[in-house]
């Protein structure tokens, strides 16, 4: 229980929350393919909640504990879907925290719509965000000329272009929403320093923490 586990960390301790909470998918059966194969789709205990309200129930409670133990200058980053990033940014919000920005990622090979009754689905976005707004010592950090050399010497926009996890990422176990060490990666070189604690309450398949020892974090 990461609200549990966040309870007992003292206040201010950690310089950044990156979190990639469960989407909420909403799955009625099974997926299956236009040749009838089913697929191996997020139908894990973890990602279902009975209503919408539980969702947001156990999202302000995760959202508040890591408010808690994030320091006065320090950001929270988290990563959805359209299935639950909307309700994810308004809990956001209500629970004061300041939207910096959203971030688009875009997958360049996303898998097909099955179903063929929309647009396939190739974005996930990241929300960026303050405790409060404010300026002064406990102004939030941005590596801006840092972000700015990654792209070139121009500003960097809020749309990545980031493969899905390869190979050699998931060789050490399965996660079906597994996200791409070189997208935690950025996320963490724009917005800590070496030696800063970051902090995941939900871990996955550990790869903010393989980012974080890469960078020195």
């Amino acid at each position: 229980d990461c609200v549990a586990e966040m309870n007992g960390l003292p206040a201010d301790c950690v310089d950044l929350v990156f979190a990639d909470p469960p989407y909420n998918l909403q799955l009625q059966g099974d997926l299956k393919r236009p040749d009838d194969s089913k697929v191996d789709a997020v139908d894990d205990d973890w990602d279902r909640f009975t209503s919408f309200a539980a969702y947001d129930e156990f999202t302000k409670a995760w959202l508040g504990a890591c408010k808690r133990v994030l320091k006065p200058s320090g950001t929270l980053w988290v990563i959805g879907s359209y299935h639950n990033i909307f309700r994810v940014g308004a809990i956001l919000q209500d629970l004061g925290f300041w939207i910096l920005n959203d971030i688009v990622w875009e997958k360049p090979a996303p898998p097909p719509n099955l179903g063929c009754r929309c647009f396939t689905h190739s974005t996930e976005i990241l929300l960026w965000a303050t405790k409060a707004k404010k300026g002064g010592k406990d102004r939030h950090k941005f590596n801006y000329e840092a972000m700015k050399t990654e792209n070139g010497g121009k500003q960097m926009k809020n749309v990545w272009r980031f493969h899905t996890p390869t190979t050699d990422e998931k060789q050490h176990g399965k996660h079906p929403t597994q996200k791409p060490t070189s997208l935690i990666a950025r996320c963490l070189r724009a917005t800590t320093d070496p030696g800063d604690i970051v902090f995941d309450p939900f871990t996955g398949s550990g790869s903010t923490g393989v980012a974080a020892l890469k960078l020195g974090r």
